[in-house]
């Protein structure tokens, strides 16, 4: 399966070699004598301008030769394959530091849906450094949390406490917080509305509300 391309960062490749008073024939260079890969000059030079990306090997080499980490090359990691590119690991090795197969590993990030155990799953975020915004994204769980913040902030948000729990890793007084927040939000807003006589923008003004629920809630939450 071809594997797509970290989002990487044209311009801090470009930064980091010129800091280095390097030139492109330079990289090429070291990328064949210290790793191996065949790359030309043109090629690095088409990186930095965004006309080509590099593979996930090439970008791990670059970083190597400028003397930065993965991390510092990757524009917005926000997937799980992004986030281990990031980190230098290969696919093996992370997967034998969380407690998974490799295959099982692979799979889950191919397909962008995390299903490991709670053990797991921390220590995927231990080892990957994500938070809990980072790692709810990473684990293809955004989607998910989003349909339950939205039943709890339009219903009995009591009753929403637990699932969420499941779903993002915070403490239960944190989450019931900020879903007593957005709650008491929601609801205000409906409220001020109707006794404004405008019942007829209330339909929109709850849709955007909770269109962005998600950002709401890790507002809530705090940093």
């Amino acid at each position: 399966m071809h594997q797509p391309s970290p989002p990487f960062d044209a311009q801090a490749a470009r930064r980091l070699r010129e800091g280095l008073g390097m030139t492109p024939g330079h990289v090429a260079y070291g990328l064949r004598a210290q790793y191996g890969l065949l790359v030309a000059p043109d090629l690095v030079v088409a990186w930095e301008r965004g006309f080509a990306l590099p593979s996930e090997q090439e970008l791990t080499a670059l970083a190597g030769v400028l003397w930065c980490a993965p991390a510092d090359l990757i524009a917005a990691a926000s997937t799980l394959r992004e986030h281990r590119v990031a980190q230098g690991l290969p696919a093996d090795e992370l997967a034998r530091r969380v407690g998974v197969s490799a295959s099982a590993y692979q799979k889950m990030e191919d397909e962008g849906r995390w299903r490991g155990s709670e053990r797991q799953t921390a220590a995927l975020a231990e080892v990957l450094g994500l938070g809990p915004r980072e790692l709810v994204t990473a684990t293809g769980g955004d989607g998910a949390l989003a349909e339950t913040l939205r039943d709890a902030t339009t219903t009995r948000w009591q009753a929403y406490v637990k699932p969420t729990v499941k779903l993002v890793p915070l403490p239960k007084r944190v989450v019931e917080s900020a879903l007593q927040q957005l709650h008491t939000e929601y609801h205000g807003k409906m409220t001020a509305i109707s006794s404004w006589g405008t019942a007829g923008t209330t339909g929109d003004e709850g849709r955007a509300y909770l269109e962005d629920i998600s950002a709401r809630f890790w507002a809530a939450v705090g940093p």
